[in-house]
């Protein structure tokens, strides 16, 4: 071994051998996982580091910590966990969506800044899978805001190709901007995009207005009646229980216990409240009031997963035939 056949791995490698495990354990943390692979495959090869090796390494170390003096960050990286850091809402989602959405290349980008009526007027005589995709590429609110100004006889089928769409490959996308001629970017992928499937529509029918998503799904089912019910499933949130009739909803409250409620209903509406507490016991009610003003302050994350576990218990009982989810009524107990 001599110091001027070392490449840079063979440097570092040699330089964390001298310092010993406990250092280089602390240096590992810094780094990737594909970065401690590396050098530690380096490592396992080296049996021996000459007298003069070791002091020119250590030489060589110094005079780049002098000129590369000053703090090395992974701004993307550092960016994303003080973002992801916020309290957890929807106010920290947007953010951390907005921030990847500007800083990480995207199929189709040039669609992303113009306006949804352009966009639309666009696509319009297009091929229906040629507008699928296209809108798989964009936030969903952009998407959700061309889908609304396209052709109500289309919107359906539009929905229905998205959901369909799996990995599509860079030569596909670059086959659809060729067709949109000079209006629409360069994609800047060389891998596959995941750019569909059903929890994107699940995002784009989330953000149309005036109950459209219902009238797509309407004339979805009327050809794929199982993906409607997946879709369904999962635009199914914790505050939809209140369009429950109070037979269902109670059904589900007696598959909870009154900590995991009281935990769940830390943050839900007051309509969501009252819907609960008309439907079990007065005391059981008044108990559950009294441990929400007595609660302190509790992360959102864990309010959210309480909110999540008792859909999935209403989900399970739909399974099983019990109750049929988003049913109305007014059997409520008083």
């Amino acid at each position: 071994m001599s110091f001027e056949t070392l490449t840079g791995l063979n440097k570092a490698a040699v330089l964390l051998m001298c310092l010993g495990e406990e250092a280089s354990a602390k240096i590992f943390e810094e780094l990737s996982d594909e970065e401690i692979g590396l050098v530690t495959r380096t490592i396992a090869t080296i049996d021996h580091i000459p007298e003069d090796v070791k002091d020119k390494v250590f030489a060589s170390f110094t005079e780049a910590e002098r000129i590369f003096a000053g703090l090395f960050v992974k701004g993307n990286e550092f960016a994303k966990k003080a973002i992801s850091g916020l309290e957890r809402g929807t106010r920290t989602d947007m953010l951390l969506e907005q921030f990847i959405s500007g800083t990480e290349t995207r199929p189709l980008e040039t669609i992303s800044r113009m306006q949804p009526t352009m966009v639309a007027g666009l696509l319009e005589k297009e091929h229906p899978q040629t507008i699928s995709l296209v809108l798989s590429t964009q936030h969903v609110v952009h998407a959700s805001e061309i889908l609304s100004h396209l052709p109500e006889e289309m919107r359906a089928d539009v929905v229905y190709r998205i959901a369909m769409i799996g990995k599509v490959s860079p030569e596909v996308l670059t086959k659809i901007e060729d067709a949109l001629h000079r209006e629409i970017g360069q994609v800047g992928t060389k891998q596959q995009s995941q750019v569909g499937g059903i929890d994107k529509v699940v995002d784009i029918l989330n953000n149309l207005k005036d109950s459209m998503d219902a009238d797509i799904l309407d004339d979805i089912e009327e050809n794929d009646p199982d993906m409607v019910e997946e879709i369904r499933k999962r635009m199914f949130t914790f505050e939809n229980l209140t369009a429950l009739d109070g037979r269902s909803l109670q059904m589900i409250l007696r598959e909870v216990n009154n900590d995991s409620l009281t935990m769940a209903l830390k943050t839900a509406s007051d309509e969501m409240q009252e819907k609960v507490f008309a439907n079990m016991s007065a005391r059981a009610a008044d108990m559950i009031r009294d441990d929400l003003e007595a609660m302190g302050p509790v992360r959102l994350s864990e309010v959210e997963a309480m909110q999540q576990s008792i859909v999935k218990i209403a989900m399970k009982l739909e399974e099983e035939g019990k109750l049929v989810l988003g049913s109305g009524g007014g059997d409520e107990l008083v």
